[in-house]
């Protein structure tokens, strides 16, 4: 009766919980991005130019000076080769960024998740990057990297020899500095995510392994790795998904230069709407990310919940192993 008592009451407390959430997001899907997604869906499918109203316009004059193009302007973007280059750039930038986090971030974590004197001093060194605005780590990055910085000069007085690197205006490497700042920037975040998985690891298959004899490198990668596996991978999926969206780093420092090199797609979006005022191009552009992104969230939940019964069933064989 305890037990029954106990999953009813957590059972409402989840079902309070949601409505608590789930509400106020409604509200807000409902009032304002549905509006705003309905005009960006009228501006996709019209040609609209902000000039095309006159002098004194009102807020339907926009409307009405606007012109019914269907489907073309989707057909434009599926053939324009600026856009196909933004995507490819956003993915090389994306995975080397979630890569590079997680590697530095997982790397910490396997550091500082054991209890040992002072350990707070770190952790408030290695998530302070975290809490920069990332306009402003764009603006410091660019005067540390300024070809006469601080930076060219302490590898110049450590080699010897003068260093004049050109990390922001050189198109081979201006993508690369710019990952290595959003690397910097986010690995606190894969940090967090994987002390955490490493806090909640259960003890008892880890205590087994010792008594078995088995190494620490052997208990790790047979006992640790495959428990961390859906931890690891909602770190991998969330850091992707949030450096793909990146752009006060890039636009900060490069407004997509030199040249076209780190003209990711939210900066494609961005000039296309906002500097060259081809706003139904835009709105156009910004769809087709839209379902893009949507493609990738619901391909990074199918992987979320395939892992969820990988562990479940893990779990259930080791309980069933353990009973017997």
């Amino acid at each position: 009766m305890q037990g029954s008592r106990r999953e009813v009451t957590r059972a409402r407390g989840i079902r309070r919980f949601r409505r608590m959430v789930l509400t106020p997001m409604g509200l807000l899907i409902f009032f304002i991005l549905t509006p705003a997604f309905l005009l960006q869906l009228y501006f996709s499918l019209n040609q609209f130019s902000i000039f095309a109203a006159g002098d004194n316009p009102g807020f339907l004059s926009y409307f009405n000076a606007s012109e019914w193009v269907g489907f073309e302007l989707y057909e434009a973007v599926f053939t324009d080769d600026k856009f196909g280059a933004a995507i490819i750039r956003s993915l090389l930038f994306s995975v080397g960024a979630t890569l590079g986090c997680f590697v530095f971030g997982f790397g910490l974590a396997l550091l500082m998740y054991r209890p040992f004197r002072g350990q707070a001093v770190y952790y408030l060194f290695f998530i302070l990057p975290m809490l920069t605005v990332p306009i402003v780590i764009a603006y410091t990055g660019e005067m540390i990297l300024y070809q006469n910085g601080p930076l060219n000069d302490i590898l110049s007085r450590l080699i010897g020899t003068r260093v004049n690197v050109q990390f922001l205006y050189k198109q081979e490497i201006a993508l690369t500095t710019i990952m290595f700042m959003e690397i910097w920037n986010w690995t606190p975040f894969s940090f967090i995510i994987m002390m955490a998985g490493l806090a909640s690891l259960p003890k008892e298959p880890q205590e087994a392994a010792q008594i078995l004899g088995a190494s620490k490198l052997r208990i790790f990668w047979e006992v640790q790795l495959p428990l961390l596996r859906p931890v690891i991978l909602l770190a991998l999926i969330l850091r992707f998904l949030e450096s793909i969206a990146e752009f006060p780093k890039t636009y900060g420092l490069l407004q997509g230069g030199p040249g076209s090199a780190t003209e990711t797609l939210p900066v494609y979006i961005f000039l296309n709407t906002w500097q060259y005022f081809d706003i139904s191009y835009g709105a156009a552009l910004s769809y087709v990310t839209l379902l893009l992104m949507m493609t990738i969230v619901y391909g990074a939940i199918w992987l979320l919940r395939r892992e969820k019964r990988n562990l479940d069933a893990i779990y259930t064989r080791r309980a069933a192993e353990g009973a017997s």
